[in-house]
């Protein structure tokens, strides 16, 4: 009789090179997928109006209640040598051309010279209560440095300016898109032009629509 033998598979080696292969493979597909991902589905770019801010009581609240419009974005202080003459140009002008098409947004910042100390609330009494102003004041905000609010860095990165003191004014277009900026010494007269330009674009388009 012939001894039983047990029979055991042999161990099956994977070649060193093949294991490569899988690696690189693995890494390839890896990079198309990314690649892939990176062309169709790009983040959406923002504009001003995909940002949310909060207002004087805390409230967070979206900009993009203020889309279609032309709107005048502002950082304003209290205590500052332009705050009579900002404010009062300012309400001036959201008069004559607001509210339908155009607004404008008031950002307070204590940033420059300490000109703004008071709370949020405290600064849109103020304004009301001295100069009348209909439009929106804004809770208080950083709009230098690392804790810059996004809404006014977006102003600052699409523009290529950043404010030097109180009352830079930048227009943003229905688009939510920087058109111009000025500084706090230049007259309103210098801005209303611009506001005209668009707010007729904005009646023509509409006009279009119908």
């Amino acid at each position: 009789m012939e001894p039983l033998t047990t029979t055991y598979p042999l161990k099956y080696s994977v070649p060193k090179t093949r294991v490569f292969v899988v690696f690189l493979s693995m890494v390839l597909c890896t990079t198309i997928l990314c690649l892939l991902q990176h062309r169709f589905f790009k983040p959406k770019i923002k504009d001003f109006y995909s940002f949310e801010v909060k207002d004087s009581r805390g409230r967070i609240i979206s900009l993009e209640k203020y889309r279609g419009k032309a709107t005048l974005v502002v950082n304003v202080a209290s205590y500052c040598q332009y705050t009579d003459k900002n404010y009062i140009a300012l309400q001036e002008l959201h008069r004559e051309f607001g509210p339908s098409h155009f607004t404008v947004l008031a950002f307070p910042c204590n940033q420059f010279g300490e000109s703004e100390p008071s709370s949020s609330q405290e600064i849109e009494s103020f304004a009301k209560g001295n100069y009348g102003v209909t439009f929106p004041v804004f809770h208080k905000i950083k709009i230098l440095g690392s804790e810059a609010d996004p809404a006014f860095k977006f102003l600052i990165d699409s523009s290529k300016k950043e404010p030097r003191w109180n009352f830079w004014k930048y227009l943003v277009s229905p688009e939510g898109k920087v058109v111009k900026f000025w500084r706090p010494e230049e007259p309103i007269q210098s801005i209303k032009p611009e506001v005209a330009s668009l707010i007729r674009e904005i009646i023509m388009k509409k006009r279009e629509d119908l």
